[in-house]
């Protein structure tokens, strides 16, 4: 099988690199899409073993100093590295894997068109870092039609429809939560914006009979399936433009990746749901608090997970649901025990809790520090992903871009896909 020979790979596509301050557009989204299938599935081997739930990973024997040097490191330096790991200084392959990488997902920013004042009580009410969001979606929207009548799809309270609708403009917000829905329409009642506010799963078979082809369909952060839904029903009413910015791509109701474009259809790359939660392995909001005990609840997890192999004599690991914070106050033995009962295992007796605890912790630094190496190609699976979807559009007719449209400080899900009608 191609890639299981743990080589490193010459992309089998030709590619031109753009300039890292340029957006992708029409004739380079397929020379980068074919780029990074090459390079993802030359290479899969390295990033679809998760460190989690695999004690060793297949690529251990062949790049053993790489492996050693990074199950060597610290749980701080892991931190440290996590969003930025193509500026670690291992040892091979990791510099020419992150440089191919880094090359792969140059895209620069989408133009920025100057935006229309609006009132301070407009942001009351939106979390501060969501309303940079909007602002930086709406700077982006510089559209060769005026819009006459904005769809904000999955609108929640409204607040990206209400940001972009100047006088004379419509809005109309699809929103399936009816306490959503009525929150936003008292506060396009209260802002003087005329909207409509409609109660609507936009998953169900009806949702075509709210696009209309003058509506500029928008997008900001919709789930999974919830946005490829709306690229599909957009694209065949003739909606003449739309911008899309793609979040969660594995919320999805399918087990493996349904590839949307004749491209991505052909691609020998087969993604199950786990693979496309790869790229939202990123993260960039959680306070000190969250990632104390996120730490605190891998380590855990990590520890039992050697415990449990050795009750049930089977070397792999076993899932575990989602357990309440408060199972993190509780003494390591009562929650090792507790977890035991709930996963039907035999009672664990006697055991160093202190040493299996303390080992969970060493596994946890050990864990993070090698997914290093998978998270090099978050990036990468990510824009192959936007790719598809940029290229699905196109094939319906539309001109499309693909850039981004804030840092990735402000979010790692930063890629926005715009299409016009030709």
């Amino acid at each position: 099988m191609k890639g299981a020979g743990f080589h490193l790979a010459t992309p089998s596509y030709p590619v031109t690199i753009m300039p890292s301050d340029t957006c992708l557009q029409d004739e380079h989204l397929r020379s980068r899409f074919r780029a990074l299938d090459s390079f993802l599935f030359a290479h899969q081997s390295l990033w679809r073993p998760r460190p989690f739930t695999q004690q060793h990973l297949p690529w251990e024997a062949q790049y053993a100093t790489l492996a050693q040097w990074l199950r060597q490191r610290t749980l701080a330096q892991a931190e440290a590295a996590h969003n930025h790991p193509e500026q670690v200084d291992a040892p091979y392959p990791f510099p020419q894997l992150a440089d191919e990488a880094s090359a792969l997902t140059q895209v620069g920013a989408l133009p920025v068109y100057p935006l229309e004042a609006v009132a301070a009580r407009q942001s009351v009410d939106v979390p501060g870092r969501k309303w940079q969001q909007i602002e930086a979606f709406a700077s982006h929207l510089d559209f060769r039609h005026t819009a006459s009548h904005w769809l904000d799809w999955c609108s929640g309270k409204g607040h990206l429809g209400r940001r972009l609708t100047q006088a004379g403009q419509q809005l109309t917000c699809l929103e399936r939560d009816p306490a959503l829905v009525e929150a936003g329409r008292k506060l396009s009642a209260r802002q003087n914006i005329e909207a409509m506010h409609i109660e609507q799963d936009v998953m169900a078979d009806d949702t075509w009979r709210h696009l209309k082809p003058e509506h500029t369909p928008v997008a900001l952060h919709a789930c999974g399936d919830l946005h490829v839904q709306l690229m599909h029903i957009a694209s065949q009413t003739g909606c003449v433009q739309m911008a899309i910015a793609p979040c969660c791509y594995n919320r999805t109701r399918f087990d493996e990746y349904q590839a949307l474009s004749r491209e991505g259809q052909s691609s020998a790359l087969k993604l199950s749901r786990d693979d496309l939660g790869l790229p939202l392995s990123e993260t960039v909001t959680a306070g000190a608090r969250v990632r104390r005990q996120r730490d605190t609840s891998m380590a855990r997890r990590l520890g039992f997970d050697l415990l449990q192999r050795a009750l049930r004599g089977v070397d792999e690991y076993l899932p575990t649901p989602s357990l309440p914070v408060s199972w993190l106050d509780k003494p390591y033995n009562e929650y090792c025990c507790e977890l035991a009962e709930l996963k039907n295992l035999p009672a664990p007796g006697q055991q160093d809790w202190s040493r299996l605890e303390a080992t969970g912790w060493q596994r946890l630094a050990q864990v993070r520090n090698l997914e290093l190496v998978r998270n090099l190609f978050r990036r990468p699976l990510e824009l192959w992903l936007v790719l598809d979807r940029a290229m699905y559009v196109q094939e319906h007719g539309y001109s499309v871009s693909v850039g981004t449209f804030c840092d990735s400080q402000l979010t790692p899900r930063n890629l926005l896909v715009l299409a016009q009608k030709h």
